[in-house]
């Protein structure tokens, strides 16, 4: 399996929770000097928000079977409101929470078709919901919800695109969690997040695809 934005946060605890699992787990980060390795861990160097370095990272994998592909790199982008809204932060949190599981998802297809459980699972939010997006949660957030709205539609797309390849496609809500992003205040620890997702993850089948879930199996409304 592989995972984008896995040097932190709930991308490292995922990557972790699956190495532990048994996976081979390909743990994708940013940095030009990967973290110490761990047992289960192969870093691959990978900026999600640069099409080059997603092709070189395809390129890399050239032949490559993969079971699941956790699209899990995402920022924040401003948090204001209205007022500071900025249109190069609004455009680069749309690169990189949007548009780059796109263009992951395109450039692994080869690898992800000659795996076996053939899985695309995009870590999204209930903060890009329409219907449920602000019950209890009025954070200015404009680029990070707008981006989310948009990766859900991409997982819906993906979904029915890539039916014909038995590969489901999942939206996963991972709640409030205790991360650089979620802050000290939010509810769940990320070990606890991680391990949900995963068994959600795992238990899912083509049945499945296209569905926008949280981390406890609720499903929640685009």
């Amino acid at each position: 399996m592989l995972i984008t934005g896995a040097s932190r946060g709930l991308g490292l605890a995922l990557a972790r929770h699956y190495a532990g699992a048994g996976w081979r787990v390909i743990a994708c980060t940013r940095a030009d000097t990967p973290p110490p390795d761990e047992n289960g861990l192969e870093w691959r160097r990978l900026d999600v928000a640069s099409p080059a370095s997603i092709a070189e990272l395809a390129a890399g994998l050239a032949g490559t079977p993969l079971d699941l592909v956790i699209n899990n790199a995402g920022i924040r982008g401003d948090v204001d409101g209205l007022a500071t809204l900025d249109a190069d932060d609004f455009i680069e949190v749309m690169r990189v929470n949007a548009l780059a599981p796109l263009l992951v998802a395109r450039a692994l297809l080869p690898n992800l078709r000659a795996g076996g459980g053939q899985i695309i699972a995009n870590i999204s939010s209930r903060a890009g919901s329409i219907a449920e997006g602000m019950i209890g949660d009025d954070d200015g957030d404009y680029a990070y919800r707008c981006s989310k709205a948009a990766l859900n539609m991409a997982t819906a797309k993906l979904a029915l695109d890539l039916k014909p390849d038995c590969i489901t496609v999942l939206a996963l809500h991972p709640g409030w969690v205790r991360t650089d992003m979620g802050g000290i205040e939010a509810e769940i620890p990320v070990s606890d997040s991680a391990a949900a997702l995963q068994g959600l993850i795992d238990r899912a089948t083509l049945a499945d695809s296209g569905s926008f879930q949280a981390f406890d199996g609720r499903p929640i409304a685009w």
